[in-house]
């Protein structure tokens, strides 16, 4: 039997699940690789505009996942801006 969430012949797309934030194909932390690779292709003209699109991501992940931490230090600056920032 199939599970709910797998659609034959349907791409399932890397996007977040919320509140819980991971991603809907693969249930990496969003964003995952393939969704980190998608906005940077949809936002190549304009860099600034995908962190401050980030930047609101992260605070509504922020209310939902409350303070999450890693090794006693708050990962979500990392896990949402500091990829996306030109190098």
């Amino acid at each position: 039997m199939c599970s709910p969430w797998f659609r034959p012949g349907r791409a399932i797309p890397h996007t977040p699940m919320r509140p819980l934030w991971r991603c809907r194909n693969c249930w990496a932390e969003w964003p995952c690789q393939p969704a980190r690779l998608a906005m940077l292709a949809e936002f190549r003209d304009s860099r600034t505009v995908l962190l401050i699109y980030l930047s609101s991501l992260m605070a509504e992940a922020l209310s939902q996942l409350g303070r999450p931490e890693q090794d006693g230090k708050l990962d979500l600056h990392d896990r949402f801006i500091a990829w996306a920032r030109a190098r």
